[in-house]
Parts: C-alpha cells; structure tokens; sequence
C-alpha cells in the first residue's frame, strides 16, 4: 500500500506564494516520477509540473518562470513552490507518483487527495 499526503494549500492574495509538500510512504522499491496536476471548477485535471528521478523537470507553460518543483529523494518528497500567483491559479492541486512498489512490480500511479489553492483576485 502507497499513501500520499499533501500539504501547504490555502488562500493567498494574487501576487503572492504558496509552496505545497507531498510525502510519498509505504511499500515503494522505485519512483520514476513525482509531480502536481490540478483541476479548477468545470475543467479537466492538466499537469502543472513534473520531476523524473533524475532529475528533469516539465511545466506547464501557463507556469513557467512562476512555478519551481523539487524533490527529496531520500525522503520520498516532491514539493511546488508558486510564486506570484495569480486567480486562474485556484484549483484543487493533486500529487502524482510513478512508482514501482517490488522490483518486478509494473509501473502504477498513485494519487493524493487534492489541497485547496485559492487566488483573490
């Protein structure tokens, strides 16, 4: 069993930051990523950013230059920082982990709950 458990959501006035932390536990032999998608009222889930194991990192273009990811390897952590954050930023923000739970096991992707980031405009 895989949980993930988020944390940092919340409300911040447009211009401002927030950072989000995910804590990957359990049965994990292997991650091959770690990311956050989030899904605003009425839209479909899209990928806000991404990081491999090794390190190389995606974002979405509506992010770049405003967003950083980050990981902690050794502490199975993966976290978002949002700088000046603006209102189309409010969404529910989900972790994503690419894991491998047993050296032989197949790739699966777990997800967390969801943390609230609400932008006043």
């Amino acid at each position: 069993q895989v949980q993930l458990v988020e944390s940092g959501g919340g409300l911040v006035q447009a211009g401002g930051s927030l950072r989000l932390s995910c804590l990957a536990s359990g049965s994990i032999f292997s991650i091959n990523y770690m990311g956050w998608y989030r899904q605003a009222p009425g839209k479909q889930r899209e990928l806000v950013a991404t990081i491999t194991s090794g390190g190389s990192t995606n974002y979405a273009e509506s992010v770049k230059g405003r967003f950083t990811i980050s990981r902690d390897n050794a502490k199975t952590a993966v976290y978002l920082g949002m700088d000046s954050l603006k209102f189309e930023d409010t969404a529910v923000y989900y972790c994503s982990v690419g894991l491998r739970r047993h050296p032989t096991s197949v790739n699966e992707v777990y997800w967390g709950q969801g943390t609230q980031v609400t932008v006043s405009s």
